[in-house]
Formats: structure tokens, sequence, C-alpha cells
């Protein structure tokens, strides 16, 4: 790595300009066309154009995070980390681990995570605790330096390619369920763990059911306090809510835009009544988008806040609108479908697939990430201030919990 590269000192101002010149300088240094992809993304990573948002040494130049679009913008056309396959990692993991995580964590596990390297996944979710991620069930029990882990989790996304996955675990039952809860980081390659497909509606299994069976984690792999769990688990859960409904601002490509596209392409389709719903689509994409935009400007100045539910409510809504009206325009020929066969899913493809996936696919969008029905209390409750729901099991230890 070339001295000017790592000269950076913290608390550095950075700006527009300084961004150009260490990408210039990066570039010069690495080739995109003749680097292998790997090496290209690790030196992305240790010259401070990951996230230049995040600190220096950890992938970033303690920057403006509304700089990141930029950098996006001119590293265009080199090697990506393929930010589909490893979403869970870039849009969760990393910042709970830049907030929570020990410096040895964030050292550890923060370039791999961003080169793509180690895939992670999200262990949250369970049978009995799905809308209620509060009331769940799995055990962590400490021994000396480990903790033995034991219970079931489910749809979880690509658990089957993942090396790690973040994870939370009961470590206190006699206390109510919010306060006993621990975070950890997971082996997903400890003896113990089974990761089992689930197939879904489009004939794929992008998600799994994952056992976990007397999973021992050292530790060092616990994130945040014993039992302030849930606390580090409401900054994975707004940072994915941003990463679901937030959507990719330098894409050009968008569910509103393919139908605009099938529009001008087909003129026999059309009708007035299609005419009218395809511009409120549109108006609704657009507010959308600027929603997001506004979203993206609160991340500047700090963390995530509630606003991120509300912003994957009106993505949901949209994608399922979206999806059902090009189905309906296609006629018979968006009842086809491309390929029903059984596979492993190594990403989701919303766009590139053809429109009987994706009215199947979105069918989805109001459950993951936190439900429509949850969502819309989260945006009540501590976006407009209205009456909080009745909880009747509140103080009431777990252990005392009808289940």
């Amino acid at each position: 790595m070339p001295t000017r590269l790592i000269a950076l000192r913290r608390g550095e101002q950075v700006d527009a300009t300084a961004v150009r010149e260490r990408v210039a300088a990066f570039l010069a240094e690495h080739d995109p066309a003749t680097t292998d992809s790997t090496e290209f993304l690790r030196a992305r990573f240790d010259a401070g154009l990951a996230w230049v948002y995040f600190p220096v040494g950890l992938g970033g130049l303690d920057a403006p995070r509304d700089l990141q679009p930029l950098v996006e913008q001119l590293l265009r056309g080199t090697p990506d980390n393929n930010p589909g396959r490893i979403a869970i990692g870039l849009g969760m993991a990393a910042p709970t681990i830049l907030t929570y995580g020990t410096e040895h964590q964030k050292q550890r596990f923060l370039r791999p995570l961003y080169t793509g390297e180690e895939v992670w996944c999200q262990l949250f979710s369970e049978p009995g605790a799905g809308s209620d991620l509060a009331s769940l069930a799995t055990r962590a029990v400490r021994d000396g330096d480990e903790w033995v882990v034991d219970g079931q989790k489910v749809w979880t996304s690509g658990a089957h390619l993942s090396r790690w996955g973040i994870l939370v675990a009961r470590t206190d039952p006699d206390v109510p369920k919010h306060r006993g809860i621990t975070y950890f980081i997971c082996d997903m390659h400890a003896p113990g763990v089974e990761v089992r497909p689930l197939r879904q509606i489009t004939g794929e299994a992008e998600f799994n059911e994952v056992f976990l069976t007397g999973v021992r984690l050292s530790d060092d792999l616990r994130l945040g306090p014993v039992g302030d769990g849930w606390r580090v688990a409401q900054t994975t859960l707004m940072n994915e809510r941003v990463a679901i409904g937030g959507g990719n601002p330098n894409s050009r490509r968008t569910m509103v835009g393919i139908l605009a596209d099938t529009w001008r392409d087909r003129p026999e389709l059309r009708t007035r009544d299609l005419h009218q719903r395809l511009l409120k689509l549109w108006v609704d994409g657009e507010i959308t988008r600027l929603t997001g935009a506004r979203l993206r400007e609160q991340l500047a100045a700090g963390q995530p806040g509630p606003e991120g539910s509300g912003m994957k409510l009106l993505f949901a809504k949209l994608h399922q609108e979206a999806s059902g009206f090009e189905v309906e325009l296609l006629r018979d020929e968006g009842l086809e479908y491309d390929d029903w066969s059984f596979r492993r899913s190594d990403g989701v493809d919303f766009l590139g697939r053809g429109a009987g996936y994706r009215y199947l696919r979105a069918k989805g969008n109001s459950i993951e990430g936190g439900t429509s029905e949850i969502l819309r209390n989260i945006v009540a409750e501590r976006v407009l201030g209205l009456p909080s729901e009745p909880r009747v099991d509140k103080d009431v230890p777990w252990k005392d919990l009808p289940r």
C-alpha cells in the first residue's frame, strides 16, 4: 500500500476533492483490469474506500456519509463484492460490529466481510418468535469462557453459504423477555450447526432453517454486554430496514422502470385504465425514491432511526403492487415462469428475472425485515407519537410467559 494512501490521520477533514484525489491515487496503484478482484477489494478497504464514513483503518476515511455515492461513481466498472450475495453482512452485520464490537472484532471481521470472502447470515427469527422477536427461545448457557447454544432459527437467508451469523439468544429466562437476551457472532462451521433448505413459492431455497445443538461459542464472539442483546439487535434491525427499503441510490433500474420500458416497447398492451394505474405507480415510485434520499441524509447525520420502518413499508407496498400490475399488463405472457426447478439460491434478484418470479418473490417483501403489521406499530408509536399498543407481558419474566 503506497504511503500516500495510508497517511490520512484520524479526524483529518475529508471533502469531495480529497476523495477524488485518493481514488485517483488508488487506481494508479491498482489497475482494475490487471489486479485480481479479491486483491483489488482488499486494497480498496485498506485505502479507506470501502465505507468512507467508517473510521480510518476500518475501511473508511472518517468522511461524511454523503461522499459514499461519489466513491461508487468514481469506481464504477471496477471489481465489486457482489453486494446481493453479501447483503446481510454489508447492511446489517457491519454497522452492528462497528457500533458494538471490540477493536479485535472490528479488525477481524470487517475486511473479509466487505471483500465477500466471508458471507454472513442473520439468526434472529424462530418458529415461535417471528414478529415477536423478543420472545425468542434459543438458549445460550455460559460454561467458563464459552457459551453453549441450543435452539432453532428459521427464514435464514443464505445460511448455506455463510461463514458467520449474527445471533440473538436467551441468556436469562428469569427477567422480562427484552432484558434476558445476548447478541453473539455464531460460527456457522461449528459442530452442532445444521442448515436445512426451505423451498419457497418461487421454487428455489434462498431461505433455510438452522438447528443449533450444543454449539459452543467462545465469549470473544459475544457482541455487546451480557443481557443487552435487545439494544444491540435494534441497531441491526434498523439498518436492515434501511438496507431493504432504501434501495441502491446509484441504480437506475427499478421495478417501475421495468414497467415503463414494457409500456413504451409494447403499445399493443396499453389501455386507458392501465395507463392511469401506471402513472400512479410512477408517482409512488418517485415518493419512495425521494423518501429514500431523505432517509440517507438522516443517516449521514447519525444512526438510523425508526423512519427506516416507514421506508421499508413503502418498498414492500410498491413492489407488490408493481409486480401485480406487470403480470396483468403482460396478460397470458405474465403467467409464464422461467424455472420451477429446486435450487439453493446464492442471492436475490428482484429485477433480473421474469414477471412471474417478481410477482411471487414480492410476496415476501411484507414479511422479511419485519412484518408490515409490526412496522406500522413502530411508525405509529415512534414516529407519529401515538399511544403504545397495550403489552401485558412487558414486566413478566420470560419463563412465566405462556407458549
